[in-house]
């Protein structure tokens, strides 16, 4: 085979330790070895960026296994071309039986050209990625809250959410707040703390209050309670950090609202995923594979076996997911015509499935011709 990096090492990372192995040389007859074992520790990964310059190693591979490639890779990005191998394609072959010679297969994949890169974005987009996913997380036990306390005022045959839609939005959180200070509420403090839209609904909220609450709920309430507030906090902060970032690029962030179904913070774990430049995909059918928005292609004698969606990024998939179902209860709109073609033959979940794949692929070329939306008439 031909060999492509004359100067090459292949790292294999762990928690502890990390296996370096250098392959030097234009052919296997003048093929210089060496490999080197470093702690994990800031100053000797400093020692092994100063091994590999004085060994004048130009391209560098490793596994993205775990969280452990990331200190490595944010010290000797800048010095050197790192490609970021998938684990599990580089392993098919048998043999390797210890670290020092899974290091020095990495270094001879590398060294003939046969390690896909995996997309790791700039430091930028990482930082992004990790509040948004943040974000989301503190979203989710915000959500848990929110459903601990219905499950609490349901035990206690309060039936609020019955009679109001969001128990949580402007008037239901004036109404728990008085139930947990009080323990009952009267008509007339109903009346003062709804919205001028639900007057006509303060009988029916009154006896939806009156149950059978006692201290222990409460107090249970008020925990609750207490950890939505702090999680809001907590978002906020989260939300402005995320606009902070935002201020670069807010271009693409404008280009991607214009789609039915992308809000702000939407767009903003769309390019903390995938970035902005998209020549880091060399299609939009590249890009949905790398996503997991793809079909899957299981075919064997002729006959399709599967077409499960591949593995990929969850964090992706999901956003576009709820785009997706945000876009289906939309009127008027291409999109939401076709979710419910595809919905009434195939179901709800493949058919989310199928309009976040033609989500992303919609704003793989906005972002590509720097172009906005443009909703084409329903016929």
């Amino acid at each position: 085979m031909d060999t492509l990096y004359k100067r090459c090492a292949g790292l294999d990372v762990h928690s502890e330790t990390i296996v370096a192995c250098v392959l030097l040389g234009n052919s296997e007859t003048n093929l210089v070895k060496e490999t080197e074992t470093f702690p994990t520790l800031t100053k000797d990964l400093f020692r092994l960026l100063k091994w590999l310059e004085e060994k004048e190693v130009t391209h560098i591979a490793m596994e993205s296994t775990g969280v452990y490639w990331k200190p490595v890779y944010n010290i000797l990005e800048d010095f050197f071309d790192i490609t970021l191998a998938n684990a599990q394609r580089i392993k098919n072959v048998p043999g390797r039986k210890t670290d020092v010679s899974d290091a020095e297969w990495i270094a001879k994949l590398l060294r003939h050209g046969l390690i896909e890169k995996s997309f790791v974005p700039a430091e930028d987009f990482r930082n992004l990625r990790d509040l948004t996913r943040l974000r989301r997380k503190w979203i989710g036990h915000m959500t848990s809250e929110k459903n601990r306390i219905q499950k609490v005022l349901e035990t206690s045959n309060i039936k609020l959410s019955s009679i109001i839609s969001d128990v949580f939005g402007a008037s239901g959180r004036k109404l728990l707040e008085r139930l947990m200070s009080n323990g009952y509420i009267d008509q007339d403090e109903v009346e003062q703390r709804i919205h001028g839209k639900m007057a006509h609904k303060k009988q029916l909220i009154t006896d939806s209050l009156f149950g059978t609450i006692n201290e222990h709920q409460l107090f249970l309430i008020k925990q609750s309670w207490m950890h939505i507030v702090y999680l809001e906090e907590l978002i906020l902060d989260i939300e402005k950090r995320i606009d902070d970032i935002l201020i670069k690029y807010q271009e693409q962030v404008q280009l991607l609202i214009t789609m039915p179904g992308i809000k702000k913070y939407t767009a903003a774990i769309i390019i903390a995923e995938i970035g902005v430049d998209m020549t880091q995909f060399p299609t939009s059918k590249h890009l949905a594979s790398w996503a997991g928005l793809s079909p899957g292609n299981h075919e064997s004698a002729g006959k399709k076996k599967s077409t499960r969606t591949i593995k990929g990024n969850p964090h992706i998939k999901s956003a576009l997911c709820e785009a997706a179902w945000a876009v289906s209860r939309s009127r008027n709109k291409r999109l939401a015509v076709k979710y419910w073609s595809l919905a009434a033959r195939r179901g709800k979940k493949k058919a989310l499935v199928a309009i976040g794949h033609r989500i992303l692929t919609i704003v793989y070329h906005m972002l590509s011709n720097k172009e906005p939306y443009h909703e084409t008439p329903v016929n």
